[in-house]
């Protein structure tokens, strides 16, 4: 593996407990080409921002499932390739539009890059994203109410949802714990795919955005069908089979 700088490697090995569930420090300091002492300093890096649990000999997943809610945990992982994805997806956002952004930490990295549009109307679930936006000249925001959920900054529930159906959003963003086919859009919460579902039959344009690390993945619950996704966004690591087999079904595919 070529080398990587600190914080790529403390990404990698994040990404490793997850998606292996246990790893030693023995492989990892084999696989990444540093030394068992490096390994232990990163997992305890890692351990000290609650974002794994530290075992004799390496480490875990932190909480399980509840891990994959948290937003503050989320927003560790992928950092470069979300801010990435988020620019390229700002930039089809114009001036006077309405669209929707999820409580996905990736629809965080969208609304940085929006502080400059006007007229633009943000409807959104996510506290996050609502608190970012609540001062930026220009930019209206829309939040249906519902029941806050602490590990993900959000309200749900789908009540809220029907003073939507008179509004005409424009783009809807959509983040996921995963994308494949033929689920579509997944999330691990029925309680947000719930949402996500609701609000995709809303929205004139669907557009997911995904890092590479989501592509092949499937959770609990899917919110949108192939038929109902217009684009992707996602970065160059996707797999490229996954991305032909995509845009075989006629989805477009940005790579950023």
């Amino acid at each position: 593996m070529k080398d990587l700088y600190l914080e790529e490697r403390r990404q990698e090995i994040l990404q490793r407990v997850e998606q292996e569930g246990r790893v030693s420090v023995v492989e990892l300091s084999e696989q990444l080409g540093v030394s068992e002492v490096t390994i232990r300093v990163d997992l305890q890096a890692l351990a000290d921002r609650k974002l794994i649990i530290r075992t004799h000999g390496g480490a875990v997943p932190a909480s399980g499932g509840r891990y994959d809610l948290a937003l503050t945990m989320r927003q560790e992982r992928q950092i470069q390739e979300k801010s990435r994805i988020g620019e390229a997806a700002a930039a089809q956002v114009a001036d006077g539009d309405a669209i929707f952004l999820d409580s996905s930490s990736t629809a965080l990295t969208i609304v940085q890059s929006l502080k400059n549009h006007r007229h633009l109307t943000i409807i959104t679930n996510s506290l996050a994203i609502a608190q970012e936006m609540c001062d930026v000249a220009g930019v209206s925001v829309v939040m249906p109410g519902g029941t806050l959920q602490p590990e993900t900054f959000s309200l749900i529930g789908t009540d809220g949802l029907e003073m939507l159906r008179k509004f005409n959003i424009q783009k809807g963003f959509l983040g996921a714990h995963g994308l494949n086919l033929p689920e579509g859009l997944t999330d691990i919460s029925p309680d947000e795919a719930a949402i996500k579902r609701e609000l995709v039959g809303m929205c004139r344009q669907n557009i997911a955005v995904l890092d590479a690390t989501k592509w092949g993945r499937v959770g609990f619950a899917s919110f949108a069908r192939p038929d109902e996704i217009h684009n992707i966004i996602t970065d160059t690591d996707a797999p490229a089979d996954l991305v032909e087999q995509v845009q075989a079904a006629g989805i477009e595919v940005v790579l950023v």
